[in-house]
């Protein structure tokens, strides 16, 4: 479909479109929901484009474990790593969620067969990624999900704003608060890539609501004055600054990484950085780890800019810094992110929402980085706005909620 095309010029809308194909089977474990809303995330860009590889090689080698397994090797994809709903139906050995509930879900598929995944679970050998990984996921009417994806809706947020945080709020607690990432403190100094976006939006949240202070990076004024709306004081516009991390496709500048080090001091009153919140990769990767403190700490959870990293060695070995790899959460860490979403500590970053049949051009949109944290997706819900159980607390929090719609 997209043979001879550079990455950027892939079009989503291409690839992504609507069908009527049959329900799933059931299986023990699991469980139907009916899906009011869901959201785009990068991986759902990655499955369209067919980088860095087909899904369907996941779904074929997934449909190869059990006779369970089998049902998602299919010749179609129903993807989609995010969901708000109502469950419809358990399969045997459900106790703790019924038809009725409200729920959200997360995306972290496990079997559990194997040892190695009892202590973290994102450790179990057969992790995989719902809805990426896995068929039947949740940009759809109904998905398939694993009861021990099944989180409680948050009662003071609509359905699309419910289904916005999912898979980024989850990712940015692991990566930076959880003891299996970085282990924030109060007073670490973090450095956000992409401050504003769909992860960054959620890191620099919970720096500025663990007594950390977010040193954000971002492409705009805009996308400036949206973590100033955050609370975030220390902002780098790096187009504004003109930093190029890169004098060609094959060789960095470590002039420019000084510079950007020296610009990090003059807003952190001369300290560096403890934490990297890491995200694109490539175009960064050298900078980051200049710039980390001596024993401090780069953790990463993509490569949206390319996936070979290229930095110095004697500025990590020398320096005593740790690189930390950080992929989604385990159920433990997603239950306590959502759980801040709930109390009302962390909010949704909700910008822009499409009807389901218009998720190729959601999908685009996060593609060209044409939209602000997170692009929401109707499903069942015929409408905006649906969903809300505690108007009281949501009048509390509903300046927090709609910041990034007032963009």
């Amino acid at each position: 479909m997209f043979a001879g095309q550079p990455t950027r010029d892939k079009d989503p809308r291409k690839s992504l479109h609507l069908d009527e194909v049959p329900v799933p089977e059931l299986g023990p474990g699991e469980a139907l929901v009916a899906v009011m809303a869901s959201s785009v995330n990068y991986n759902s860009v990655w499955t369209s484009i067919f980088e860095p590889l087909s899904t369907f090689g996941f779904l074929e080698r997934y449909g190869r474990l059990s006779e369970l397994t089998r049902r998602h090797d299919l010749p179609y994809h129903i993807i989609g790593s995010d969901l708000a709903g109502v469950v419809l139906r358990t399969g045997p050995g459900v106790n703790s969620w019924k038809p009725g509930d409200e729920v959200v879900a997360h995306c972290l598929s496990v079997e559990l067969e194997s040892s190695d995944g009892h202590n973290d679970t994102m450790l179990d050998p057969e992790q995989r990624i719902w809805g990426f990984e896995t068929n039947f996921g949740g940009l759809a009417e109904i998905a398939l999900v694993k009861s021990n994806q099944l989180m409680p809706k948050p009662d003071h947020l609509s359905w699309e704003e419910a289904a916005a945080p999912g898979l980024v709020n989850s990712t940015a607690y692991r990566q930076l608060v959880s003891r299996n990432g970085a282990g924030m403190k109060q007073g670490d100094n973090v450095l956000i890539w992409g401050a504003s976006g769909g992860l960054g939006s959620y890191a620099t949240q919970f720096a500025l609501a663990g007594g950390a202070n977010p040193v954000c990076v971002v492409s705009s004024p805009q996308k400036a004055e949206i973590c100033r709306s955050m609370g975030a004081e220390a902002i780098i516009d790096r187009n504004a600054e003109g930093y190029r991390f890169w004098k060609d496709e094959r060789t960095q500048d470590p002039k420019e990484w000084k510079r950007f080090g020296k610009r990090i001091r003059e807003l952190t009153g001369g300290e560096d950085i403890d934490i990297v919140f890491e995200h694109p990769g490539r175009e960064t990767f050298g900078a980051s780890v200049y710039v980390t403190r001596k024993g401090g700490t780069i953790t990463t959870c993509a490569s949206t800019s390319g996936y070979l990293h290229e930095y110095d060695n004697r500025y990590l070995w020398m320096s005593l810094k740790r690189i930390i790899g950080s992929h989604f959460a385990n159920y433990r860490e997603a239950w306590e992110a959502n759980r801040l979403i709930a109390k009302g500590k962390i909010h949704p970053t909700l910008s822009k929402v499409y009807a389901l049949q218009d998720t190729g051009q959601a999908a685009y949109d996060v593609h060209r980085n044409l939209h602000q944290g997170k692009v929401g997706v109707l499903c069942l819900a015929p409408r905006e706005g649906l969903g809300v159980r505690d108007a009281e607390k949501r009048a509390r929090h509903i300046d927090a909620i709609n910041r990034f719609r007032n963009v």
